[in-house]
């Protein structure tokens, strides 16, 4: 009889004890709505729009940079539809980290919450050295000093919870919207397609021409140029656990996010160079400030107004990101993947330390002035995850088809397939642009799965949400067969 109770006594203290756990670990429920989700989508990548694309003229010509673009938008559109059934199948705040972990286990599931959250931590500090420049050129006022007021200030506001940070988000991103429509309606009256093929023929390059200046190669280095264009836009399900009806709220987010997104991209990339010639651009800091500058001529208010609402772009998605690295960095921690700490919410139900320490360590990368490398070792991150999350969604459409879907992706499988296939080739594609840059990140990665041999997957936490789930749907299948 007291071996009974001490049975139980031991029961109710791992219960009462899991019950304290994740108290101190809860996000706040209910605060964003599909709308606020449509603009995080945006604001985690609309930077993009605003530099870092036209790179992709110089790697491969405007034909090239067409078709990487293409095909780049194809890829995220089928992710983007995958990962809108399976968030609304678990919408907890580890997105991609849970969607592998569910579908084959610990490991993978740490694997995809790495390298998201490599792509994550690493592309503020990208971010902050373009803001930096851009208030130079401004201001007069650049550098450490401006990167560090970007965190300091930027995590003081995401401290102050959710649906705060996200309304102020959705109007910076309103702002950085309407410059980019002002760029098109200007740009539109002086749009020649000749313009667009106006960069020198490499002469040996194999399948060189006018449309593909350097070859067909230069279509493959030019993928990761692309990738900027929608970077980021997948970490919509990050807000499942403080989204209004995620089953519903979360597939809108994704899909609505991804549609503007890739109108802007083709609008930019077709009248910014077929206004100010391709040649003209494929070089710039500030490709939009350029171009108005080539068709209205110096100090035209067109310019300032787009320059200075540009850095409102720029901050928009530094704002947003803080908020992806954080949320994937709960997930990871609350889990025992990570130290348990970094998951504990404050009082407005914030995850500060996982705000802090990651803020403070992109600030130091900051220092580095390197933007260009950085952005590239976040695209690293970011293409690994899709392969993952692709081949977890492949998974469980396969072993676990009775799973409740509140959403369902059309085409299913053969969707999730070409974005696996697109997201490998991108991967590829980084190293042929960069193999030094590549194998930076890789050793970053590296470093992440030998914490995880080494220690945390001792030390994994019981009673996740993702957990949980794999747990419950074992059990409905046990009794279905």
């Amino acid at each position: 009889m007291s071996n009974v109770k001490s049975v139980v006594a031991e029961v109710n203290s791992d219960h009462h004890s899991n019950t304290e756990y994740f108290a101190q670990r809860k996000l706040k429920q209910g605060a964003v709505g599909w709308l606020l989700l449509i603009g995080l989508g945006v604001a985690y990548v609309i930077s993009g729009d605003f530099a870092g694309w036209n790179f992709g003229l110089a790697q491969g010509g405007w034909g090239g940079m067409f078709i990487a673009t293409i095909v780049v938008a194809i890829m995220y559109l089928c992710m983007c539809l995958a990962m809108s059934e399976m968030s609304t199948m678990l919408p907890t705040a580890g997105g991609g980290y849970s969607f592998a972990r569910t579908a084959f286990g610990p490991l993978a599931g740490y694997l995809t919450g790495t390298a998201i959250l490599i792509e994550y931590a690493i592309a503020p500090a990208a971010i902050a050295v373009f803001i930096g420049a851009y208030c130079e050129s401004l201001f007069g006022i650049g550098g450490w000093f401006v990167y560090l007021l970007c965190y300091l200030f930027f995590m003081g506001i995401h401290l102050k919870g959710a649906g705060e940070a996200l309304k102020i988000i959705f109007v910076i991103t309103a702002v950085a919207a309407v410059a980019l429509l002002v760029f098109i309606a200007a740009m539109l009256p002086h749009f020649d397609s000749q313009n667009l093929l106006n960069i020198p023929v490499k002469a040996d390059a194999v399948g060189a021409s006018a449309f593909l200046p350097l070859g067909y190669l230069g279509i493959w280095a030019a993928v990761p140029y692309a990738i900027w264009f929608f970077l980021a836009v997948e970490g919509v399900p990050l807000a499942a656990e403080e989204a209004k009806e995620p089953h519903k709220s979360l597939p809108r987010g994704l899909i609505g996010s991804m549609l503007i997104l890739a109108v802007f991209a083709l609008a930019i990339l077709f009248l910014g160079a077929g206004a100010a010639g391709a040649d003209t651009l494929k070089e710039s800091g500030a490709p939009l400030v350029d171009a108005l500058k080539v068709v209205y001529g110096e100090n035209t208010w067109l310019a300032g107004f787009v320059n200075f609402v540009g850095l409102a772009g720029l901050v928009a998605s530094f704002f947003s990101i803080i908020y992806a690295y954080s949320r994937q960095i709960f997930a990871l921690s609350r889990a025992g993947y990570l130290p348990k700490k970094l998951s504990l919410t404050n009082k407005n139900h914030a995850p500060h330390l996982a705000i802090i320490i990651p803020g403070v360590i992109g600030f130091m990368l900051s220092l580095s002035g390197e933007g260009d490398l950085l952005i590239l070792m976040a695209v690293f991150g970011a293409t690994i995850s899709y392969v993952l999350m692709m081949m977890a969604y492949i998974k469980l459409k396969i072993a676990k088809p009775h799973m409740p879907r509140p959403y369902k992706a059309p085409g299913g499988i053969v969707t999730a397939s070409i974005a696996l296939v697109l997201a490998a080739i991108a991967t590829v594609a980084g190293f042929v642009v960069d193999p030094k840059v590549w194998f930076m990140a890789a050793a970053i990665y590296a470093v992440f799965i030998l914490y995880f041999l080494l220690y945390s997957r001792h030390h994994l936490v019981a009673g996740t949400p993702e957990e949980e789930f794999s747990n419950i749907q074992a059990a409905e299948q046990e009794l279905n067969t």
